[in-house]
C-alpha cells in the first residue's frame, strides 16, 4: 500500500508541474515543467530524508554526547528487529521527533533538545518505540516524499503569484485570451497551498494509531507514551517549533503547528487524547 501512496504522490507531483508550467508558458512551459518533475521525483526519492533533516538543522547525535539517546534507540533496535537508524539532534526547545528515510535500512530518527529535557527515559524509550514503529510500517518514505512534494507546491504558488503580478500570464500561445491566463494564475496561486495541506491529509491518520501501538509495544509501556504525548502537546502549544511549516508537519510525533492559526484543521496528526485513550485501553495486553 504504501509503494501505491508513493506512486501516486510523484504521479500527481508531475501532473501539477505540468499544468502550472503550462499556465505559465505554454506549451514550452509544460515541457520545461515536466523535465523539472522528473528531477524532483528523483530528487524526492532518494534525499527527501537529507532535505527535511537539513530543514530542521539536524545535527548527528554523538554517542559520548547523548549516550542514553543511543542506549535507548539500540534497544529498541534488538527489540524490534531493525537495523540501527541514525539518530540526529535538532536544535530547539521545542519537544518532538520524527523518523525519516525511504527504508529501514536508511532510517533517521531525529529528536529535538527540549524533548531530551522534559521526558524521563520510560517516556523518551516510548517516544523512540513510536519512530520506530514508523520505520518497522514503512511509513517513513511516504511521509518524507510528502513533505519534499507539499514544500515544491508551496514554491509553485509563489511562482504563480509573482508571474500574475509581473505578466506571466502573458504565454507564448498566439490564440491564448491573457485574461484566462491571468485567472489560472490566481486560481494556482490561491489553491496551491491548500493542495500542499491536503496531501499532508493524504497521509493517512491511522499511521500515527499504528505507530503508538507498535511503540508501546516495543517499549512494553503504553501509559509511557501516553504520558509523553500529553506531556509533547502541552510543550508545543508552549512553545511552536521555528521553521515548522505545514509542508514538513505531518513527520513530527505531534503537530509542531500547535500554536499557530488555521492550519491545525488540515493536521494529519489525531487528537491526542484519542491515541491516549487507545494506549490506555492497551494496559494488561502487553
Amino acid at each position: 500500500m504504501n509503494h501505491f501512496k508513493t506512486f501516486l504522490l510523484l504521479t500527481g507531483l508531475t501532473v501539477l508541474f505540468m499544468l502550472v508550467g503550462q499556465v505559465l508558458g505554454g506549451r514550452q512551459g509544460m515541457v520545461t515543467a515536466f523535465l523539472f518533475a522528473v528531477i524532483m521525483n528523483f530528487v524526492s526519492y532518494w534525499f527527501s530524508d537529507k532535505i527535511v533533516l537539513a530543514i530542521y538543522r539536524a545535527k548527528p547525535a554523538g554517542e559520548s554526547e547523548y549516550p542514553q539517546l543511543h542506549r535507548i534507540v539500540r534497544n529498541l533496535s534488538q527489540v524490534s528487529g531493525l537495523p540501527l537508524p541514525r539518530i540526529y539532534i535538532i536544535p530547539t526547545d521545542t519537544p518532538n521527533a520524527f523518523a525519516t528515510g525511504r527504508n529501514p535500512e536508511h532510517a533517521v530518527v531525529a529528536c529535538t533538545e527540549g524533548i531530551l529535557r522534559i521526558l524521563n527515559e520510560k517516556e523518551l524509550t516510548g517516544v523512540l518505540g513510536h519512530e520506530m514503529g514508523h520505520v518497522k510500517n514503512r511509513d517513513i518514505l511516504v511521509s518524507s516524499i510528502a513533505a519534499t512534494i507539499a514544500g515544491a507546491i508551496m514554491m509553485l504558488a509563489n511562482m504563480a503569484r509573482w508571474a500574475a503580478m509581473f505578466g506571466g500570464h502573458r504565454n507564448n500561445d498566439r490564440n491564448s485570451n491573457p485574461y484566462v491566463g491571468l485567472a489560472a494564475l490566481l486560481i494556482t496561486a490561491i489553491l496551491a497551498p491548500v493542495a500542499a495541506m491536503l496531501i499532508q491529509a493524504a497521509i493517512s491518520r491511522s499511521r500515527e494509531y499504528g505507530a503508538d501501538e507498535t511503540g508501546a509495544k516495543f517499549c512494553g509501556d503504553p501509559l509511557a507514551l501516553a504520558g509523553a504525548l500529553k506531556k509533547l502537546e502541552m510543550g508545543a502549544k508552549a512553545l511552536p517549533m521555528p521553521h515548522a511549516g505545514p509542508s514538513t508537519a505531518h513527520l513530527f510525533i505531534v503537530n509542531p503547528l500547535s500554536g499557530k492559526s488555521l492550519v491545525t484543521l488540515f493536521s494529519t496528526h489525531p487528537p491526542i487524547q484519542d491515541r491516549i485513550a487507545r494506549l490506555q485501553q492497551m494496559v494488561g495486553r502487553i
